[in-house]
């Protein structure tokens, strides 16, 4: 990074004053003295030519990130004072611009214009109704993506109903697990989903609606579960909206609170069942505003989005994009790396989403000509979050390597750290009062954020379950009585030990058992055999052993297998496989 001038710091500063100060009696009286301080204790702090170097360097990345929490905020409390939610700023988008394409539906080539949106989430408003649903109420959405998903949730949320959005690669357990805790009152599901949900509905509640959207070819099976029509019905209720005027479609109907829940999105359950963390008016309009205005999108923008939209990746940050700031969004029902370039020059795509993998997935494909027509602009802007958490980081100067900040000399503005931790057992480690110990530079540690009730950006609405909550805080981390949201860890191979004794197991068998049971990325990469699995005197299971010995082969006699996606089958873990797993010869 190239060193400043005075003049430009100054004037940086004297910009980000002048945005805060206009904003002072916008925002919360503690939260501007906090600011101020910060900016005092800057002043002092600067005083030694070392951290006067900290500062030249960072000063402009820090002010950067500061104008987008400002006007976040702003926006945030304009819109609580005003009462308006994530229906109520979407209808004032399509106000704006009724004609333009705000979803384009890669698989058909449908283009529905906000307009058209709009008055499919009128539809689907008035059809949950007619059912006799009311605020409060919870409906399942099993279906892959597709536009239809956006106008049920946000039709649904018009009327105060809250969808609970169910992953549809979950199969048996897993899926009875989130249907069964999402307390729903119906299930509305795509035709694609009839078979894996006939598997759990025998286990549902006998009162379960059930609504199914798509052509549907297993009579037999849509027969057991009585599934209504969801197209036929909200087809008929959308021709009589027809004939009504505007004016009288849904007034009076959205007088909710940006604090209220608005819908329910799953953890991934890598590590045990998936929870439903809780997502409220405001939280969904933070994440997608902060993507807007920290990576510079356009409102002509347009959007190319293949991740699931029962993810918020795709639901909030991608979707979000259109609802709140009049993007178009090209909605792919699954991702294809071989197609990606294509869709991205059909559609005359500016923007990008990608998160995990898929830039490697990408590089691995042929080179092709579209890869050089695309108009999709080349600047990354990277972030880490979770649905639920409140201490995302964003790479917002594009440095490479990065994977977000914690400001050193305005800390208190964004009160995000890295605090250390006893690996072993991922316990936060405390000084002698009782207080965390924060990690110096280029320690690794666990990320935490302060928990604020009062601030929609430092809020912790945390799943549906308590005790899952209780789980994610920790207490007197930077001072006593505080309370912060604390991270969970990087995520790894999955390996699973099992106790087996007597003769060969049946790894074909193992195998289809899990593909039934388990999503692709929660299957074991690797398999480990013992004669009995380690338990403490509480008969808990030991696993740090087995994580420090991991796949190696020369550090046990267990037998490991390793999951080759190619062949589809488990393989024994040889010294040569090892090393070319280690070398990446072999994907994971």
């Amino acid at each position: 990074m190239r060193w400043l001038s005075f003049l430009q710091i100054m004037n940086l500063c004297v910009q980000s004053l002048v945005v805060v100060v206009a904003a002072a009696g916008l925002l919360s009286l503690p939260w501007f003295c906090s600011l101020f301080t910060g900016l005092g204790v800057l002043v002092v702090w600067i005083g030694s030519w070392k951290n006067l170097h900290i500062a030249l360097h960072t000063i402009r990345r820090d002010l950067s990130c500061l104008l987008v929490i400002v006007r976040v905020k702003l926006s945030i409390h304009s819109h609580h004072r005003r009462r308006q939610t994530v229906p109520s700023l979407f209808a004032r988008t399509a106000k704006l611009h009724p004609n333009k394409p705000a979803l384009i539906y890669e698989t058909t080539g449908e283009v529905w214009s906000f307009r058209e949106l709009q008055e499919r989430c009128h539809a689907v408003a008035h059809w949950a109704l007619a059912q006799g649903w009311a605020e409060g109420d919870i409906v399942a959405l099993l279906m892959e993506s597709r536009p239809l998903v956006v106008a049920l949730w946000l039709g649904l949320a018009t009327v105060g109903v809250e969808a609970a959005f169910i992953n549809h690669n979950l199969r048996r357990d897993p899926l009875l697990h989130c249907i069964s805790t999402s307390r729903a009152r119906a299930i509305v599901f795509g035709a694609e989903m009839t078979e894996a949900l006939s598997e759990v509905s025998g286990s549902l509640q006998l009162c379960t609606a059930f609504f199914i959207s798509g052509e549907e070819k297993q009579a037999q099976k849509l027969c057991r579960l009585k599934a209504q029509n969801l197209d036929m019905e909200t087809v008929s209720i959308l021709e009589e909206l027809m004939k009504v005027q505007k004016q009288k479609r849904l007034s009076g109907l959205m007088f909710f609170s940006d604090a209220d829940r608005l819908f329910y999105i799953y953890t991934s359950g890598t590590t045990g069942m998936p929870k439903a963390a809780i997502v409220v008016h405001s939280r969904y309009f933070r994440i997608a505003a902060f993507g807007f205005h920290a990576f510079g999108l356009q409102h002509n923008d347009i959007v190319y989005n293949f991740l699931p939209l029962y993810h918020s990746a795709g639901t909030i940050m991608g979707v979000g994009q259109c609802l709140l700031f009049g993007l178009t969004v090209v909605i792919r029902r699954k991702f294809s790396a071989s197609r990606f370039w294509d869709d991205c020059v059909k559609y005359n795509c500016t923007v990008i989403q990608y998160i995990g993998e898929i830039c490697r997935y990408l590089l691995a494909q042929p080179v092709s000509c579209s890869e050089t027509r695309h108009r999709v602009r080349l600047r990354v802007g990277e972030f880490y979050g979770a649905t639920e958490c409140n201490c995302s980081l964003i790479n917002i100067d594009g440095k490479v390597g990065a994977c977000g900040f914690s400001s050193r000399i305005l800390p208190t503005f964004y009160p995000v750290r890295l605090v250390r931790v006893q690996e072993d057992q991922k316990e936060l480690v405390r000084d002698s009062q009782g207080l965390c110990i924060p990690c110096l530079p280029g320690e690794p540690g666990m990320l935490v954020g302060r928990i604020n009730p009062s601030d929609p950006l430092r809020r912790f609405d945390g799943y549906c379950d308590p005790a899952a909550t209780n789980q994610k805080i920790a207490y007197n981390v930077f001072e006593k009585g505080d309370a912060v949201y604390v991270s969970g860890v990087e995520g790894s191979a999955g390996m699973a030990a099992l106790a087996h004794t007597g003769g060969q197991m049946d790894l074909d068998a193992f195998l289809s058992a899990v593909r039934q049971a388990l999503p692709s990325y929660a299957r074991p990469v690797f398999l480990r055999l013992m004669p009995s699995v380690d338990t403490t005197g509480t008969f808990k299971i030991q696993k740090m052993r087995l994580q420090k010995e991991g796949y190696k082969p020369n550090t046990t006699s267990d037998r490991i297998y390793f999951l080759n996606s190619r062949a589809e089958s488990y393989e024994l873990v040889t010294e040569e496989l090892c090393k070319a797993i280690d070398e990446g010869k072999v994907s994971l």
